[in-house]
């Protein structure tokens, strides 16, 4: 019977081995499987949204004939010479230009004041600050038109219309900036910034040696997002900017490509330029992106 029972014993071990192998390679084949569908839905969902830009390039690299026939999607002969005549025969370099210096200007300010505003709504304590923090939201509902007019007004009479100055110094401030700012900064210790005072270290210390380094991701946040702003913007550049030669991007491609300028209805040329505006934008996402989706994360963690 012993005998028996140790003839037994070893089986029965051998089955339930073999029922966890099955169990853990289905589970196994379960998470590849998963993961498979996963990746195939996002890189589905990632075509759509990139579609609209290779379509560009590709439009790009035809001839006019071929962008007008709907039926033909591939360009019989990439046409390279559109990016050429684009980039050598044309003011889009100037453009670019022109939006990369004001951009970067109107960044440099809005997170400086942001920052500043921020660190006085988050770590001062002074009466009236929940109030004038809601004030400050409050005005981020106001639609961008309504504040033309005035700052029309305010310009001239500075003296500063039709000039890359003007249209820098009228988008000192982001509201948006100061709320993501701040959302951040409430993440941190208050006793962090306490015992730096009591070091006697002055707010500006605080703010940029000791908050910016702990808080750097949702900086380089705001800056990417205030950039593509900036460097989008139409409307607010082209009602106080007159001159050519002051044009900023979106208004000089519409300006000189499309508003019966150089290349009128030259529609390849057309997406040849856009294309090649994007690029900046391109290069700066390719090289933050990882600070951008950690920036992101972090400031919707504390309200």
């Amino acid at each position: 019977m012993e005998n028996l029972q140790a003839l037994k014993l070893p089986s029965g071990k051998i089955a339930q081995e073999r029922c966890i192998t099955r169990t853990a390679k289905t589970g196994k084949l379960a998470w590849i499987t998963g993961e498979a569908v996963k990746h195939i839905f996002l890189a589905g969902i990632s075509l759509v949204m990139a579609f609209p830009f290779l379509w560009m390039v590709i439009s790009a690299l035809k001839t006019k004939a071929e962008v007008m026939n709907t039926e033909v999607f591939w360009p019989q002969e990439a046409q390279w010479g559109n990016f050429a005549e684009v980039i050598f025969h044309s003011p889009i370099l100037r453009y670019m230009g022109n939006s990369l210096l004001v951009s970067a200007a109107i960044v440099l300010l809005q997170v400086v004041t942001g920052a500043m505003m921020a660190y006085a709504l988050s770590f001062m304590r002074f009466r009236g600050r929940k109030t004038l923090f809601l004030v400050v939201v409050g005005t981020y509902m106001l639609p961008p038109a309504a504040t033309y007019i005035p700052g029309y007004i305010i310009l001239s009479q500075l003296n500063l219309l039709d000039s890359l100055t003007g249209l820098t110094i009228s988008c000192t401030v982001n509201i948006f900036g100061i709320f993501l700012l701040r959302q951040a900064f409430m993440q941190l210790p208050y006793g962090l910034v306490e015992a730096a005072k009591v070091d006697g270290a002055r707010p500006w210390y605080i703010l940029w040696k000791i908050v910016f380094p702990l808080t750097r991701p949702t900086f380089i946040t705001f800056i990417l997002m205030s950039f593509i702003t900036s460097y989008n913007s139409y409307m607010w550049p082209s009602l106080i900017t007159e001159t050519p030669d002051k044009a900023l991007i979106s208004q000089g491609l519409r300006m000189f490509f499309i508003e019966g300028g150089a290349y009128g209805t030259e529609w390849p040329k057309v997406m040849a330029a856009s294309a090649v505006i994007v690029i900046p934008l391109l290069l700066l996402f390719l090289f933050t992106q990882k600070w951008f989706i950690k920036g992101i994360s972090d400031t919707g963690m504390k309200g």
